[in-house]
This record gives structure tokens, C-alpha cells and sequence, in this order.
């Protein structure tokens, strides 16, 4: 699908380019399952399982994912879990399926996903610590495989914001930027995200031993900015996922544009055939 995102009346891209790119969006989502977010069955955890409305995690979940699928053609996406033991033996992990099927965790649109992070909440030990480079690197196998410009690949991650492994999820970003990939983090929760801006990258770029990102690929986004006081909650769900979005294109075409991807050729214009027309006398 080639990267046009609309959202209402805002649009990120020119039309002349809707189709200048022939390139399938992949998303992968990465939910953050660490003992910070507090326990799910209490009402001040991120991850409060309320019977009656979604939790933060959820909100952000559906406000950027409902946007996302439209994007992706196959709207199959990856779900990963990060930070939680996991059962029958309570092993740590930190790159887990949340449909607990790591031969295919993809889950059908956000539904999907939804769905199998509610059912992982149920199932997991919120522990830690905080490691985002493994779901990075995750992303990254993928598109270390497809550089042609056939393929994008974006990371969601949604976090508390507290991480623990910044030196090598440095080292995976600036890995990540040679290759078709974008990460967009949402934080949510009150906690300070100067990591988060730190990675985000747009004032300093980021470095990793004296090697710096090729291209800019992170866009952070604190979720606590897109609370509406007024409880107008889908206004403020779409201003969230137009942000988040907002860098994607300019990330994407400045991959094609660093490797030297042209834009494929447009078609010649329709002629239509001649027919001549037999006149009975």
C-alpha cells in the first residue's frame, strides 16, 4: 500500500505521491508489561482491567491502532509483549506473542490485538525490567530483508516510560535507521519521558559508540497530552494518532531517498481505442 495517511481533512502527503512508491506498510505493536505500570487489579495501575472502559494502554491501543490498519493491506499485525514472566515456569521475557503463539503472533486488525493483550494481562507476571532493544531488534530482522523499497516496517511501542537497557536500545536505533523501519512511542502514565526525548532524537540526533542514526526514525508521543478535560475523547484520540503519524512520511521518503529509491514510473495516460464505425447504406 503506498503511504498516504488522511486523517478527517488532514493529509500527510501530496497526492502526486500516493502512488509514486509501491510499498507495503507493515506495523508491528510492542505493549510494555513491566511491574511499573502497577498491579492490573488495582484502579491506579496503567493496566487496570476495568470491566466498564479501556485503560490507558487501551486508549492509546485503539486510538493509533484504528488508524494504522488502514495502512496495512493484510491488517495482520504482530503483537508483542515486553517485561513479564511468563507461565507455566515464570521465565522473563521481552519479546513475547500476546496471542501465546510464537511461531505466529499475529493477531486479525485491532480488534485482534486487543483482544490479546487483555487475555495476556490474565495470564502474565508484570515484571521487568524494561528492555526495548529485543522488540527493536525483532522488528528489525524483518527489515534487514527487504531493502528495496517494496517493504516499510513501523514499531509501536507503548510504554510507562521507564527503561532500562537506553545503551543498547541506542545501539538498536542506530542499527535500525540504515533500514525501511520507523518506531513510534507512546507513553503513557505521569512518569517523566526524558528518555523518551532523548530517543525521539529531534534535538539531538542519537548516537550509539560514536556511530550516529543515519535518518531521524523515532516519534515519541506522551499520551497524557491527549487527555481531553472536557471528556471529548475522540477528538483527542485523533489528535493523538495525527501526531503520531506526523513524522512517518518524511521518515519514509527519506529511506528511499538515501538509498536512491525512485519513485516508479507513472503509467501513460488512457487512450481509448479507436473503432471505426460501419455506416449501412
Amino acid at each position: 500500500m503506498s503511504l498516504l495517511v488522511h486523517l478527517g481533512n488532514t493529509q500527510f502527503m501530496s497526492d502526486s505521491l500516493l502512488f509514486a512508491f509501491r510499498t507495503q506498510i507493515n506495523f508491528t505493536v510492542a505493549i510494555d508489561f513491566t511491574a511499573s505500570n502497577g498491579n492490573p487489579l488495582q484502579p491506579t495501575s496503567l493496566h487496570y482491567m476495568n470491566p466498564y472502559q479501556l485503560n490507558a494502554y487501551g486508549m492509546a491501543l485503539r486510538a493509533v491502532g484504528e488508524i494504522i490498519q488502514d495502512y496495512d493491506s493484510d491488517k495482520m499485525f504482530p503483537a508483542l509483549g515486553f517485561g513479564a514472566r511468563l507461565p507455566p515456569d515464570g521465565r522473563v521475557s521481552h519479546e513475547f506473542a500476546l496471542n501465546g503463539n510464537p511461531q505466529n503472533p499475529y493477531c486479525h486488525g485491532i480488534d485482534g490485538v486487543m483482544e490479546a493483550y487483555y487475555r495476556s494481562l490474565k495470564s502474565v507476571q508484570l515484571y521487568g525490567p524494561t528492555n526495548f532493544a529485543p522488540v527493536i531488534n525483532h522488528v528489525a530482522r524483518y527489515a534487514a530483508s527487504v531493502k528495496d523499497g517494496s517493504q516499510y516496517f513501523v514499531l509501536l511501542i507503548i510504554t510507562d516510560g521507564v527503561i532500562s537497557d537506553m545503551a543498547q536500545t541506542k545501539e538498536s536505533i542506530v542499527n535500525a535507521s540504515k533500514l525501511p523501519m520507523s518506531i513510534i512511542i507512546v507513553g503513557v502514565g505521569p512518569a517523566e519521558f526524558d528518555a523518551m526525548e532523548e530517543l525521539d532524537g529531534d534535538v539531538v540526533r542519537i548516537s550509539s559508540r560514536g556511530r550516529f542514526a543515519e535518518r531521524d526514525i523515532v516519534q515519541f508521543v506522551p499520551f497524557r497530552d491527549y487527555i481531553d478535560r472536557s471528556g471529548n475523547h475522540v477528538l483527542s484520540m485523533a489528535r493523538l494518532a495525527k501526531d503520531v503519524l506526523a513524522e512517518i512520511p518524511e521518515q519514509f521518503l527519506s529511506y528511499m531517498r538515501v538509498r536512491g529509491i525512485k519513485p516508479s514510473p507513472a503509467p501513460p495516460p488512457y487512450t481509448p481505442p479507436i473503432h471505426v464505425l460501419q455506416t449501412q447504406i
